[in-house]
């Protein structure tokens, strides 16, 4: 009974893996192959780049990573600032109303970024950042989630050492940099990695607040590039896609055993 309810978990990851990595080896077949090859599965045709080479053309690409990397960048720095200072507040400062608060910050977890759209575009009016980098970024700086980890994060530092730094003469925010911060680094790495691929693939809120190329990220290039106006070709567009999520493939490809290691450490405790 157990080898039978063992082979049927197995048989199940491999669907459910199958399953989601099918859009991916689909668009990457499709992007080395012309639109009839690609969609009639023809496995003797012949490989091609021209799919690259014509989707690389027709947009200015150069400076829609160049926009992203900014964007993910920009949104990082703010969210490592803001929920290591949060985190660190609700792990070991005593002040009235801090269970509340962070109850507040809590439930900013159980609301759609899609309902503050509206919110959020009309303070980006009224700051005058419509159509920037900042604008974009920067609703996602106050991050719930990466204060709640933050906290976690620090509230399994011993004591001791905070002791052990304020006796030395440390300041609060000495023994922060010092002892908390050094010693959240896998948690750093793991949070990070999270919010890069977040903001790398997040779609609505660029797409509605900007209106140029030179704010646009990768994700709001890739479907003006591929609107219906501008013509289908699935292969070009499959192309695109590749180009789009080359980066953070082959970070994934390349550093797969850190983050492996990261989440495992960044455990809740």
């Amino acid at each position: 009974m157990k080898f039978i309810e063992k082979y049927l978990d197995t048989f199940g990851a491999l669907l459910l893996a199958v399953i989601w990595i099918s859009p991916l080896v689909f668009a990457f077949w499709a992007a080395f192959h012309t639109t009839s090859d690609a969609v009639n599965f023809n496995l003797l045709s012949g490989w091609t780049l021209d799919n690259f080479r014509v989707a690389w053309e027709g947009a200015p690409w150069i400076q829609y990573f160049i926009n992203t990397f900014c964007l993910v960048t920009v949104v990082l720095i703010g969210q490592f600032i803001i929920t290591t200072l949060a985190g660190f507040a609700f792990a070991q400062v005593s002040f009235p109303g801090k269970d509340f608060v962070f109850i507040l910050v809590l439930l900013q977890l159980f609301i759609l970024p899609e309902v503050l759209i509206v919110e959020n575009y009309a303070v980006t009016s009224k700051l005058g950042l419509f159509d920037t980098i900042l604008g974009v970024g920067m609703p996602y700086m106050a991050s719930a989630f990466g204060i709640f980890l933050m906290r976690q994060s620090f509230k399994s530092v011993p004591y001791e050492l905070h002791e052990a730094a304020s006796v030395e003469g440390c300041s609060l925010f000495g023994i922060l940099m010092k002892v908390y911060v050094p010693l959240a680094k896998p948690t750093y790495l793991a949070y990070a990695l999270v919010s890069v691929s977040t903001h790398w693939n997040n779609f609505l809120w660029p797409l509605i607040v900007t209106n140029s190329d030179d704010t646009r990220p990768l994700t709001v290039g890739l479907s003006i590039f591929g609107a219906p106006e501008n013509g289908v070709d699935i292969s070009v567009i499959s192309a695109a896609t590749m180009m789009s999520v080359a980066p953070l493939l082959i970070a994934f490809l390349i550093f797969q055993r850190q983050f492996v290691q990261a989440f495992l450490r960044a455990g809740i405790k």
